[in-house]
């Protein structure tokens, strides 16, 4: 770009031992890890025991077990995402107000767990979206970055909207202003009431946590420095979640609209997998996995197991960050055939796989209880199944060992990892007591057996390869995930100043 006039914004790095940059971001960074040490003596002293926040009131708003949970998970997010970005920012102009954003989001996040009052719920949900559009069009001057800033922006809004609504219908028809207020009675709401509040909050999950179809504004977000796609991936997504489960006594009222969400659910997490398969680069195939994951994450909750739910968000949450920060050590400069040689696992691998799968399972009802009953808990033990099967495949043909050894690793890695995912899925149920619905497991009815089948179906030609054999389908995945043409770059020479 050497015949164009361009504001230098990355500066070179002091090398005489001063300081590398403004202490406003350090000072950022030792405030979120002391709210974190905060908050994670809070969840200590309430696990031990010691302190029972139940319906502790501030005004306009109550700290529980989940406020607790997220108000440690937010923090240790943040922290890491603040200390990571005190190196990988160095020396950009605009570092003083990234630092500036992720403390805005972090005590947005926060407020937001423990907002009780309908206003202040509310407010804190668009002030967290619109920070996090900011954090999307971080880079000043870069056309794409600001336009996948406004479209963010809009789904933002939209999903801010759908929740003033429901909390507004709410309180129209019970007349309290707080939300555990507007949730105390939801048998006393007319049918139809359920459906449109139930709705509403559905769809504002869908558009939070990127499901299809909305996933668009996260395959957009690429523009966002590393350190911000790793904070939302691993905690602005997880929203949707925390949404459904802070209404639970209205989203269960109705089998119907739990089964809608098992569907969508599964959509998404079989669609993410599909896109996925068509992404040339590292971030955006993180960001259709994020879409996947979230998928599972809101079927579990439509099954009726929040607390499954909130630790997938958590782990998800875990993996999700360090694949993001650790991004650019996953680009290689190899053939499109390297590294393939070991995808055809044979007879052998897959039952090792598949038995694997099954053992992790009954380690998963063994340890929680869930799935030993005739109810949606078989369909929770099947995703468990069926993901232990996917990363037990995906180790086997992707791992650079011996395959004898690659065999005998499988069932000595997977299964401690499923005893500490139901270890984690007690503690989670534990700290969450204190809500009024924390599981609701379903009958299972012919609907259930249906999409169970159909989502089975789909999985195993995903996994064979099937579905490669459709050009159709290539052509419809890549189609859907383009994200709008404004926020592409096109050419690396429209950022690059140098």
């Amino acid at each position: 770009m050497t015949d164009q006039n361009q504001t230098t914004v990355v500066g070179a790095l002091p090398n005489d031992g001063s300081e590398a940059g403004p202490i406003a971001p350090v000072l950022v960074t030792r405030l979120t890890w002391a709210l974190f040490l905060a908050c994670l003596g809070a969840l200590g002293a309430r696990l031990l025991g010691w302190w029972e926040p139940t319906g502790a009131a501030f005004g306009p708003f109550a700290v529980d077990g989940l406020t607790l949970l997220l108000w440690v998970v937010v923090t240790f997010f943040a922290g890491i995402v603040d200390s990571y970005s005190l190196r990988y920012l160095a020396g950009t102009r605009g570092m003083v107000r990234f630092f500036g954003r992720t403390l805005a989001f972090t005590l947005a996040v926060m407020t937001l767990a423990a907002a009780d009052h309908a206003v202040a719920f509310v407010a804190a949900w668009l002030v967290m979206g619109l920070v996090m559009a900011d954090l999307i069009g971080h880079v000043p001057g870069w056309p794409q970055a600001q336009s996948a800033a406004r479209l963010a922006r809009r789904y933002f809004l939209g999903s801010s909207a759908l929740v003033g609504a429901a909390l507004t219908v709410l309180w129209w028809e019970t007349g309290a202003t707080t939300v555990s207020g507007a949730v105390a009675a939801p048998g006393s709401l007319p049918t139809t009431t359920v459906f449109a509040v139930a709705g509403a909050l559905v769809l504002a999950a869908m558009i939070q946590s990127a499901l299809l179809p909305f996933h668009g504004w996260l395959l957009s977000s690429m523009t966002a420095p590393t350190p911000a796609s790793a904070l939302m991936h691993a905690g602005f997504v997880n929203a949707g979640g925390i949404l459904l489960l802070r209404f639970a006594p209205v989203v269960t009222a109705e089998p119907a609209v739990m089964l809608a969400i098992v569907v969508v659910g599964a959509a998404s997490a079989l669609g993410g997998k599909l896109l996925k398969s068509v992404q040339p680069d590292v971030k955006r195939r993180l960001g259709c996995s994020t879409v996947g994951q979230m998928g599972f994450m809101i079927m579990q909750a439509g099954l009726g197991f929040f607390g499954a739910a909130i630790a997938h968000l958590i782990l998800h949450g875990f993996y999700k960050a360090y694949k993001f920060l650790a991004s650019g050590s996953r680009v290689e400069h190899v053939g499109p055939d390297a590294g393939r040689e070991g995808d055809s696992l044979g007879p052998v691998g897959l039952a090792v796989s598949l038995v694997s799968a099954l053992a992790g399972g009954a380690v998963f009802v063994a340890l929680t209880g869930k799935g030993a009953g005739l109810d949606s808990g078989l369909l929770l033990t099947l995703i468990v199944v069926v993901t232990t099967l996917h990363a037990a495949r995906t180790a086997l043909a992707r791992t650079a060992l011996p395959m004898s050894a690659r065999l005998g690793a499988i069932p000595l890695v997977f299964l401690p990892a499923i005893a500490v995912y139901g270890a984690v899925y007690r503690t989670v149920e534990r700290v969450l007591h204190d809500l009024p619905v924390v599981a609701a497991p379903a009958e299972l009815t012919l609907a259930h057996g249906l999409v169970t089948a159909a989502f089975l179906v789909t999985y195993v030609a995903v996994e064979t390869g099937a579905y490669r054999h459709s050009r159709r389908l290539y052509v419809a995945l890549l189609n859907a995930a383009q994200p709008p043409a404004a926020t592409v770059l096109t050419s690396t020479e429209e950022y690059n100043e140098y």
